[in-house]
């Protein structure tokens, strides 16, 4: 329930995927999810088990944000965890460049889908 709130709240923001890729956890198999997805018409792609590089850019997130927040510093309380994150989700997301995204920033590139 909480992976559909949160998606719904996205979609709010970003518009309706086609197809969301996900791995097989509980959170993405659970009969709640399928339909939620089917109710929205959004197809759901599993990775194969094993496959992480299947969906290469969360995982790839997820190291990122492991080694440079999880990793990095020792945390007293959850609120010490966010005050971090938006920090590192702002530089993420605004003033760094990936390579992936032709060295433009996600902010740069969709500001630059949009116009």
């Amino acid at each position: 329930v909480r992976v559909t709130r949160a998606l719904e709240q996205i979609i709010d923001w970003r518009g309706k995927p086609l197809c969301l890729r996900v791995d097989n956890g509980p959170e993405f198999t659970s009969h709640h999810f399928d339909l939620w997805c089917k109710s929205q018409g959004i197809a759901i792609q599993f990775i194969q088990p094993g496959k992480p590089m299947q969906n290469g850019y969360i995982e790839r997130f997820n190291r990122s944000y492991r080694k440079e927040i999880l990793d990095a510093y020792l945390f007293f309380n959850l609120a010490e965890v966010r005050e971090h994150t938006q920090i590192w989700m702002h530089e993420y997301n605004n003033n760094r460049p990936h390579e992936g995204l032709g060295n433009l920033t996600p902010t740069e590139l969709s500001k630059n889908i949009r116009h």
